[in-house]
C-alpha cells in the first residue's frame, strides 16, 4: 500500500506553506546520463513553477565519520509545501519523459524521501532567513501523471 508521502496530490490539495526538503540519496552508476536528467528537469520548468530549487551540491566535501563510496549523493530540493513536491513527483512530464532518462538499466539507486523543514530557532532568527517563501507557487496547471 502506498504510503501518504507518495499519494498524488488531489485538485482540492492546495499548498500550505510549510517547507518541506525532497532528499535524493544513493549511489550514481552513470554520472553523464544524471547530468542529462538534470537538465531535463531544469528545462522543463517543473520547479520554477512549482517553487522547488537545489540547496546542495550532491557531492560531499568532507565525510567525519564512516566511509561515504564515491559515487554516493545527496541532493536535496527544497519546495514551499508537500503539495507542491508531490505536484512535480507526480506531474506527466516527469513520469513520462524525465523520470525515465534515469532507468532501464538505472543510472543510480536512490531512495527519495520528503521531509518537514523545522523552524530556525529563536536565537538564529536574525542570522538566517526565515524559513518561508514570499511568493506563492502554485500546482493546479501541472498535468498529473496517469500513472499512480
Amino acid at each position: 500500500s502506498a504510503s501518504a508521502a507518495s499519494v498524488p496530490p488531489t485538485a482540492a490539495e492546495v499548498c500550505d506553506n510549510k517547507p518541506v526538503l525532497m532528499t535524493v540519496y544513493g549511489p550514481t552508476h552513470d554520472r553523464d546520463r544524471m547530468i542529462a536528467y538534470g537538465k531535463a528537469i531544469a528545462e522543463s520548468g517543473l520547479y520554477k513553477k512549482l517553487g522547488g530549487y537545489y540547496i546542495n551540491a550532491p557531492r560531499a566535501v568532507a565525510t567525519f565519520e564512516g566511509t561515504l563510496p564515491p559515487t554516493t549523493s545527496l541532493l536535496i530540493v527544497r519546495f514551499p509545501c508537500l503539495a507542491n513536491a508531490r505536484a512535480f513527483w507526480h506531474s506527466k512530464e516527469y513520469q513520462e519523459n524525465i523520470k525515465p532518462m534515469r532507468l532501464n538499466p538505472s543510472a543510480g539507486d536512490y531512495v527519495v524521501a520528503v521531509y518537514p523543514e523545522i523552524p530556525v530557532r529563536a536565537d538564529m532568527a536574525d542570522k538566517v532567513g526565515d524559513s518561508l517563501y514570499l511568493k506563492a507557487f502554485d500546482a493546479s496547471a501541472i498535468e498529473q501523471s496517469i500513472q499512480r
